[in-house]
């Protein structure tokens, strides 16, 4: 992700990370091999695959080739994509379904799903035309013509008796001889968490953040202003009376001179601002209770500031990543305040759906997180809307790029935006790298669940390259985008806590970057020097910040080298097998340093312990 000696990958910094790597000095040649651990307490788990439709149709098992469609007529809840049942209006029935198996150890299983329900249907009487939702054998619900919504309604259920079973989720929609009735199914999940004995409430909430963003810029693209709202759910049993909005770029200012301003909040009253004005408290007008939904809305300005930065202009080029406030998050150590730091991220968060708008002149393309539509605006101007589902962020830039676009063998859509002053076969290059590299990832760890994918290029970022959710900031360099397009499973995906673990997405990105460039590791541990006994793997940015020149080397170097060692432990089929699953069962999750070591030591009977003590890794 960042700065110049961790993320100038094409220099000589980067080699010293990159050397593949054999065992560390004085690694056992054999561990004494035991019975495999029983399994780890529950950690929380989304079982549902391709829950928004993103991913084609697997797994689903639909009855009719048209039930999972962007076709027009209907709109997706989040993405593009949707489940649509029915409308028809003659005798017709329509399935869909798939199966899933709810982990035992677990208290809590959550259904949930979004529907919209549309019909000819007069009558306000009899329900004519009907979706049935199931589990197994039991029927959840059922809804009708007589249930037609204006939007899409989330439904929610408890099928925590289901637990250590594998059982169908499946949706039935009928409809009679005449009059269509529509039933639209989308972002289907089915969340579980809570060891059968609980201890303290570790949960993380606010959950299912749903963000809308209209904004209107300036005629250079380096001021916009507008509207943002956040519907959040409260799902800790303890009772939320605020909540915090993370307004990381006013690190790039003063709290004088604010890059990121916001003013008229409603739904809540809004507090002094802490943590070097990043972070603003709203206290909620009314505490939410366990499952309670609420939304803050607030008028929001951002001012661009110069320079060739994650959030910065390079001329008549700007970069807004990390520009829109969104909601801290809550467990059981409390509220997760960070600072900002520009040595890393900072920027930990729980996977939203966004759709936003951005009103800009014509002469401006704008890349942007998700999916993304223009459509004309006032004289000279376009509106282009983004929608992403299940993203932790959301970045976006502006300027008069020189775009190309491809598409990857495995049918991702892939755009290059470049600046002025690279060349049309350094483009095409990266375009390459891009096709390349979101199918090599995927293939190892599951499909790219968003869509298209924006490369932005330019050759004066000083941090070499960004991620976000399907948009990247990034050099002309192979390895460099190969590793931040890598992020957009460890980080985007499979989430951590940046700032207190910053190793479970920059090692585990730089590993899915040699795997994908064909490095084996070896020799990955030449000239390996610890710096202190205090210096670990695992160790937090408050320790990175105090000894950055120190960060590349162990973050991503001995990090990535560490798991070329767990490989050759494992052997590369169950190692391959641990990151799939792992990330399986953490998508749209977030990843700890206990759940990882975990489901390694569960993946082998040797046991882990002399490892994690020899690598450095704690947690």
């Amino acid at each position: 992700m960042r700065p110049t000696p961790r993320k100038a990958f094409a220099a000589s910094v980067f080699t010293v990370a990159v050397l593949a790597g054999v065992s560390l000095p004085a690694t056992p040649a054999a561990a004494t091999p035991h019975a495999a651990p029983s399994a780890a307490a529950c950690a929380p788990a989304q079982v549902v695959t391709n829950g928004g439709f993103e991913s084609g149709t697997s797994p689903w098992s639909q009855s009719s080739t048209s039930v999972i469609t962007n076709r027009t007529g209907q709109t997706a809840h989040g993405g593009t994509t949707f489940a649509w049942l029915d409308g028809v209006g003659s005798t017709h029935t329509d399935t869909l379904s798939q199966s899933v198996t709810i982990p035992s150890g677990c208290s809590s299983a959550t259904l949930t799903f979004w529907l919209h329900i549309d019909t000819a249907e007069t009558t306000s009487s009899t329900a004519y035309d009907k979706l049935t939702a199931k589990i197994g054998t039991t029927t959840l619900a059922t809804y009708s013509n007589l249930n037609k919504n204006t939007g899409y309604a989330q439904k929610s259920f408890d099928v925590s008796a289901f637990a250590g079973q594998t059982v169908n989720v499946a949706f039935t929609g009928t409809e009679d001889s005449s009059l269509q009735t529509s039933f639209v199914v989308d972002d289907v999940a089915l969340d579980t968490s809570g060891d059968t004995t609980p201890p303290a409430d570790s949960t993380r909430t606010p959950a299912a953040p749903s963000y809308t963003v209209s904004l209107s810029s300036n005629t250079s693209g380096t001021v916009w202003t507008g509207h943002e709202s956040a519907t959040f759910t409260n799902a800790s049993s303890t009772a939320l009376s605020e909540v915090y909005l993370r307004l990381w770029d006013n690190y790039h200012g003063t709290c004088s001179s604010l890059p990121i301003a916001v003013s008229n909040v409603t739904g809540g009253t809004a507090g002094a601002l802490s943590v070097d004005c990043t972070a603003l408290k709203i206290g909620l007008s009314t505490p939410l209770t366990q499952g309670q939904t609420a939304t803050i809305g607030f008028d929001l300005g951002i001012t661009v500031p110069s320079g060739a930065d994650r959030f910065g202009y390079d001329g008549a080029f700007s970069f807004i990543g990390n520009a829109l406030p969104v909601l801290a998050v809550k467990d059981a150590a409390g509220w997760h305040l960070d600072p900002y730091t520009n040595n890393g991220e900072s920027f930990y968060s729980l996977a939203a759906d966004f759709k936003v708008t951005l009103d800009h002149p014509s002469t401006l393309l704008v890349p942007a997180t998700g999916a993304s539509v223009d459509t004309p605006g006032s004289s000279g101007r376009t509106i282009t809307t983004a929608t992403a589902s299940k993203v932790r962020d959301f970045a976006w830039a502006a300027g008069p790029f020189t775009k190309i676009s491809g598409t990857s063998t495995a049918g991702t859509p892939i755009n290059v935006y470049s600046v002025t002053g690279i060349s049309s076969a350094n483009a095409q290059s990266m375009l390459t790298t891009a096709k390349t590299a979101v199918d090599a990832h995927a293939s190892r760890f599951g499909a790219y669940p968003y869509g298209e994918l924006d490369a932005v290029i330019d050759n004066n970022f000083w941090f070499g390259g960004m991620e976000y959710p399907g948009f990247v900031l990034d050099l002309v360099s192979t390895t460099a985008l190969t590793h931040e397009i890598g992020h957009q499973w460890w980080y985007g995906i499979v989430g951590d806590d940046e700032y207190n673990s910053p190793w479970l997405d920059e090692a585990f990105t730089d590993y899915a970057t040699d795997l994908a460039l064909s490095k084996t590791g070896t020799s990955c541990w030449n000239s390996v020097s610890w710096a202190s006994t205090a210096e670990k793997i695992t160790n937090s940015m408050a320790y990175w910040d105090t000894h950055s020149s120190r960060y590349s080397t162990v973050v991503y170097g001995y990090g990535k080298c560490a798991l070329h060692d767990l490989r050759r432990v494992l052997g590369d089929t169950a190692m391959a097998k641990l990151l799939k699953d792992y990330a399986t069962s953490h998508w749209y999750g977030v990843s700890t340093t206990a759940e990882f070591k975990a489901a390694a030591q569960a993946a082998t009977t040797t046991d882990l312990t002399s490892f994690w003590t020899q690598h450095r890794i704690d947690g």
